[in-house]
């Protein structure tokens, strides 16, 4: 009895892991196109699982919280105006009253940047929430760095 006990606890506790991991419904990359010796443009990829979304950087106040992203410093090279995006989808949203940007599959965001020297690591943060049509994720942040030759 014991034996059967045990068992069924363990089949009980692999089942709840399972059930329990963390949805994560966009995928980040980083990738980067030197123009010249003093250019590049660096590229943050987001791939939306299907039935996913994420919303724009140009949210109005009051709707969700947009994606946004922050470059750290560094003597090696400046941004080049802000980071841009495609156009993206609107629809109204009831529970915020207003037309929502949103991206759906995958989304491709530029930032030029500035080289004050041949070669710079850029550094950044992705701030974005991920939401379903019957729920919303807590805001998550991607980290990335990628290296100017």
């Amino acid at each position: 009895m014991k034996k059967l006990s045990l068992l069924i606890v363990a089949v009980l506790v692999t089942i709840t892991g399972a059930l329990a991991q963390i949805h994560q419904p966009v995928k980040w990359s980083v990738a980067h196109k030197k123009l010249n010796k003093n250019e590049a443009i660096i590229y943050v990829k987001a791939t939306i699982q299907s039935g996913w979304n994420i919303y724009s950087q140009n949210v109005a106040d009051g709707g969700p919280i947009p994606t946004s992203f922050k470059f750290a410093s560094s003597k090696d090279y400046t941004l080049n105006g802000k980071t841009t995006e495609p156009t993206a989808k609107t629809k109204y949203e009831e529970v915020f009253k207003m037309n929502v940007p949103y991206f759906t599959n995958e989304v491709m965001f530029q930032q030029k940047v500035k080289l004050t020297k041949g070669t710079a690591t850029v550094k950044g943060t992705v701030e974005w929430q991920a939401c379903d049509k019957s729920q919303c994720l807590p805001p998550d942040e991607y980290n990335f760095a990628v290296t100017v030759k």
